[in-house]
């Protein structure tokens, strides 16, 4: 049942990702010949709107193929009126653009209907005191709640861990334990730890861990929106951020997941509940819509980067170099998805 999930998620994210791109070609009156969701043999194919609809064998990616546009034969052009090559740069790149649009409206949608559910937060409760950490040496106890720093009020466990590693010397803190309020001085030390990418950082901290208790965010209907705007902003800097460390070496080559870690993690939001399961797909939604605006020749951000040539230069990028880098890009792009699965399997045999 996970699986099928894991696939119907995924072919969720493709549709709605190739229907931002149909919207915005047929907007700009560009006839769309193909609109197809998954690769290989077609096993159901309707015609609807001068359109045909698809479902092919694989279902792991898709495409729009728009009159005038192919992928794997660049030279195939057309200067038709109802052509994609007939658009100026600028109408080109909306309709480039609009594809991972999509999967960052519908990431925010995600997170707007977890944020109307009340989506669970960290609550400040300590879990455990680490032997000669500051938090041990001021006292600090097992089941201790901050409820304030410094006279700032505290209502998450990540408020919390944010002030202190930003903190500048000593802290107040305001503590409850069993129904009592005590007043605790100490002084944060920097130690070394590990951020979300793997790498090894240095940050200020107490030597406490969370309880696991958590608590009900409350957001009013327009907090909601900010939570869903502030989520999608969040994943997407996470992602853009793990994509140039990956490039530059700062992050193992070994992190990278493919299509089997997808679906695995999927599987298992699912069995979780619905909130993880919408959850773990915004953030793949938002990971889809980053990843396509990478300026690779094969992906949306390679043809974005063509017509933005073309905007600055009054002139198409000649034919030869076209071919050529569409062929480079394929080789990266399935280069990264042959390293991604390489990496999953490694993680399943180990």
């Amino acid at each position: 049942m996970g699986i099928f999930v894991s696939l119907l998620v995924l072919s969720a994210l493709i549709f709605f990702h190739e229907l931002g791109h149909y919207a915005a070609a047929r907007l700009m009156g560009v006839y769309v010949e193909v609109f197809s969701i998954g690769f290989g043999k077609r096993v159901a194919t309707i015609k609807k709107w001068g359109t045909e609809w698809s479902i092919a064998l694989i279902p792991l990616g898709g495409y729009v193929r728009m009159k005038g546009q192919d992928d794997m034969d660049p030279s195939k052009k057309s200067y038709d009126p109802d052509s994609y090559n007939s658009k100026t740069p600028l109408q080109k790149i909306f309709i480039l653009f609009a594809g991972p649009l999509a999967n960052f409206v519908l990431a925010f949608v995600l997170y707007f209907a977890i944020g109307l559910s009340g989506p669970q937060e960290l609550s400040p409760v300590i879990g455990t005191v680490v032997k000669d950490s500051p938090a041990m040496k001021a006292g600090l106890q097992e089941k201790d709640e901050i409820i304030s720093i410094n006279g700032e009020k505290i209502n998450s466990w990540n408020k919390m861990a944010e002030l202190i590693a930003d903190s500048k010397g000593s802290l107040q803190l305001e503590v409850k334990r069993e129904n009592y309020l005590h007043q605790i001085l100490l002084t944060p030390e920097l130690n070394d730890t590990q951020n979300m990418y793997g790498e090894n950082v240095k940050r200020k901290m107490i030597g406490i861990s969370a309880a696991g208790v958590t608590h009900p965010k409350e957001l009013s209907f327009f907090g909601t929106f900010e939570y869903a705007y502030d989520q999608t902003v969040f994943a997407s800097t996470v992602i853009f951020t793990g994509v140039k460390k990956l490039i530059f070496g700062e992050v193992p080559a070994d992190q990278l997941g493919g299509v089997i870690s997808i679906v695995q993690l999927t599987s298992n939001a699912s069995e979780v509940g619905w909130v993880s399961l919408f959850f773990f797909t915004a953030l793949i939604s938002v990971n889809l819509g980053v990843l396509n605006l990478l300026p690779i020749p094969a992906l949306d951000g390679g043809h974005i980067m063509f017509n933005l040539y073309e905007m600055i230069f009054r002139r198409e990028v000649s034919e030869r170099v076209m071919i050529n880098l569409t062929i480079a890009g394929w080789v990266i792009l399935f280069g990264l998805m042959g390293l991604g699965l390489y990496n999953d399997i490694n993680r399943l045999a180990n």
